[in-house]
């Protein structure tokens, strides 16, 4: 899909929204179309031309709220004050501007601590985007452009939604409600709306080696009427905590990296010897470990290189951080097996999104 940068329009302009939804339904249109307009902006992620999430930016988190309100009711993993939780850690304690899409990073980390499953997640983010689309249909006139590359990108998939029939739903919803009434069938068959992508489990001591870049899980069809009822085993109160191992010799990036992460969810341990590091690693076994490249004595090249020769940290996500991440710097990080790669100076929405992409 081609658009003209959002810079290049001065006014807004006429808009059709259905012509807009079709142009990145292609197999081979994957990012995010952005339209803005004075009411607001919506922002709808595509995967080889399926949608995998939508927002709108003046209700990002009213409409999560009131369907995992909902979903509280049927699923006995999810209480009915998670809401709360969420304000507090994805709201009040995260930065939102920094960060493009708290919500989806909200509904990650139910998934990661158990609280919803990855079906139930895409049955959520299917109705989140309804909500989404019925409104960005009745859109008039704004501006919009195309960007390739998003905040989604290498985040857990939890499904693909086939937008055609999403927006035949917005658009016929009372002769739906009437089938699903007269239809004996329509609890049986499964769901042709939407795929699932069934992750792999997690080992807890090598939290995530699937899920790294390039990985793309089997998909299987769910159905969608099963799984709105379904109750689950509820897991302990206890919710698990990260430990994120940092390395590095300034206090002001350990610093900023703590500040940065809610204590709810990580616990920041902070070196900057490498060379003591490595013994600290052992003892405290962090389930992440962010390394400087640029340290003396020992560089991060030659730590994760010592790291990946213990057997407990082969597939332990090593994260190399680095003010210059050139093409050489990478190709020594990819011989040393590092997982990713952190470009100093970073965000907090740059740090949250290189840690969920290796810990969910």
């Amino acid at each position: 899909m081609k658009t003209l940068p959002i810079s290049r329009y001065r006014f807004f302009q006429k808009l059709q929204p259905l012509s807009l939804l079709k142009k990145i339904t292609g197999k081979s249109v994957t990012g995010c179309l952005q339209v803005f307009s004075t009411s607001g902006s919506w922002s709808i992620y595509v995967d080889e031309g399926k949608l995998i999430y939508a927002c709108y930016s003046e209700k990002m988190f009213e409409p999560l709220y009131r369907n995992l309100q909902r979903l509280s009711q049927q699923i006995s993993t999810l209480p009915s004050e998670i809401h709360e939780q969420l304000r507090a850690i994805f709201e009040t304690g995260i930065e939102n501007q920094a960060i493009p899409n708290p919500d989806y990073l909200a509904i990650c980390w139910l998934v990661n601590q158990k609280y919803i499953s990855p079906s139930q997640a895409a049955i959520l983010i299917e109705q989140l985007a309804l909500e989404v689309l019925e409104s960005f249909l009745n859109l008039d006139e704004g501006s919009y452009e195309f960007i390739p590359e998003s905040f989604l990108d290498d985040m857990p998939k939890f499904c693909h939604l086939n937008l055609r029939l999403l927006v035949e739903r917005c658009q016929t919803p009372r002769r739906e409600a009437a089938y699903r009434q007269t239809s004996p069938t329509s609890q049986s068959n499964p769901s042709e709306l939407f795929k699932i992508n069934k992750l792999k489990p997690k080992s807890k001591t090598t939290p995530n080696s699937s899920t790294t870049n390039g990985y793309k899980p089997p998909t299987y069809s769910i159905n969608t009427s099963e799984h709105r009822g379904q109750q689950i085993t509820k897991p302990p109160a206890d919710k698990k905590i990260y430990t994120i191992f940092c390395i590095d010799d300034s206090p002001t990036v350990l610093n900023t990296i703590k500040s940065y992460l809610d204590e709810q969810i990580f616990s920041v341990v902070g070196v900057t010897d490498s060379l003591k590091a490595l013994m600290q690693i052992v003892h405290t076994k962090p389930d992440i470990i962010l390394l400087d490249i640029s340290m003396p004595n020992l560089d991060g090249y030659e730590l994760c290189s010592l790291l990946r020769k213990h057997s407990n940290f082969k597939n332990t996500p090593v994260i190399m951080v680095s003010g210059k991440l050139g093409f050489l710097d990478r190709a020594k990080a990819k011989i040393v097996r590092a997982s990713g790669y952190l470009t100093k100076p970073f965000t907090q929405g740059d740090l949250l999104k290189v840690i969920f992409q290796h810990i969910v």
